[in-house]
């Protein structure tokens, strides 16, 4: 399905590895007031009344993800389908444009990253959601990336292999996540946003893009 055609969504999607700078951006998007709706599953950006998904977010990082031996990774797979649902939902609830943070693209990566056979059923479901105009792929470097995860203090199992936070897990599965990213999202118009000095002139960068794209 394309976004381009009559009668499917605008939308554009930020993207990127772990604590690239995509939250911040959404947040000073939403101070500026511009003209698109922010989606996310970030709590500040889900209405009260779908508190749930944060609910449910925050059990698979805490139960699901935290004990692998006690749950397969299709069931991690099955956790995720909500959020990859709610997101298509809350992009089709409106025909106004959207900027999305990550879609499903990185729910994508993080199912294969577990285990999850690339030809899984639901994984083709997710790929066959509208398509956007455009992806906005933030780069980080994971030297950045772990500064700012406090050097591994704010991780989620979801974030590093092994099990627990150390430089050499992080820094590996990120680079695996950036690979995995770049794959699911081969084919589709991309612009890449270098690594920038701070927030502000990434979503400066990100809001150029978008503007062209979605006016």
């Amino acid at each position: 399905m394309s976004g381009t055609g009559p009668g499917h969504p605008r939308f554009c999607v930020l993207l990127g590895p772990d604590y690239a700078g995509k939250s911040s951006v959404l947040s000073a998007f939403a101070r500026q007031s511009v003209p698109w709706r922010l989606l996310s599953l970030d709590d500040a950006f889900t209405a009260p009344e779908h508190a749930l998904i944060g609910r449910l977010r925050r059990e698979l990082v805490k139960e699901v993800a935290a004990h692998p031996g006690r749950w397969s990774a299709e069931f991690l797979t099955a956790m995720l389908h909500t959020a990859a649902v709610h997101l298509r939902d809350r992009l089709l609830a409106d025909p106004a444009p959207a900027v999305i943070d990550s879609y499903h693209y990185k729910l994508l990566a993080k199912c294969r990253l577990a285990g999850v056979p690339d030809t899984a059923p639901v994984l083709a479901w997710w790929r066959s959601f509208p398509r956007p105009r455009r992806v906005v792929f933030l780069e980080v470097s994971p030297e950045t990336a772990w500064r700012r995860c406090g050097h591994g203090s704010a991780l989620n199992p979801l974030e590093h292999y092994g099990p627990a936070p150390d430089w050499d897990g992080f820094r590996r599965y990120q680079t695996d996540l950036a690979k995995t990213l770049r794959d699911e999202i081969h084919g589709l118009p991309v612009t890449v946003v270098a690594e920038q000095r701070d927030a502000a002139a990434t979503a400066r960068a990100i809001r150029e893009v978008l503007t062209r794209e979605l006016g």
